[in-house]
């Protein structure tokens, strides 16, 4: 990701770009803060969300799906964490929303667990660890394929086996 090809992705000089923004870095903070306010939103809507685990979660992927198949640019952003590496600060704003995303689907999971509507034997964190892992290698899988792929359409083939494994 260059500032040139972001600006030409736009439709807007990069003069422009440094206009709103001081860096590349202050370009991704913007984005993983939009991310982040994702995250929050979709944390509180299942809070408030009546349905099954299953249901909750299965409406979650959906609508990150959806996203990213909206805007596959996305996925090169919150996926790439290993360009972040070296970077403290683009580093802790994808660690904030990983772990609220994970917070989020275990305790949902948990709750889950507690209406008898998600398996017991396996705890929260290996639950939601398993689940997020298996989005994350499909949109990542869909990305490297440039697209080749109904992403919505194996998003739920994915969500349909999830639910029969966390199920109880």
């Amino acid at each position: 990701m260059t500032i040139k090809n972001l600006a030409k992705a736009i439709g807007i000089s990069e003069p422009g770009i440094y206009r709103h923004f001081d860096s590349k870095t202050d370009i991704l903070i913007a984005i993983l803060d939009g991310f982040k306010e994702m995250a929050k939103m979709l944390s509180e809507m299942m809070g408030t969300y009546n349905g099954t685990a299953a249901e909750k979660i299965s409406f979650m992927f959906t609508k990150m799906i959806e996203m990213f198949s909206e805007t596959p640019s996305m996925v090169s952003v919150i996926f790439s964490e290993e360009i972040f590496k070296n970077e403290d600060v683009l580093k802790n704003k994808i660690i904030e929303i990983v772990n609220l995303h994970a917070q989020t689907i275990e305790s949902i999971i948990l709750k889950g667990q507690l209406e008898k509507n998600v398996r017991k034997d396996i705890d929260e964190k290996s639950l939601a660890l398993l689940a997020m892992g298996s989005l994350r290698l499909l949109v990542k899988k869909w990305d490297l394929n440039k697209h080749n792929f109904d992403l919505s359409l194996e998003g739920n083939k994915l969500i349909s086996v999830l639910t029969k494994v966390i199920g109880s």
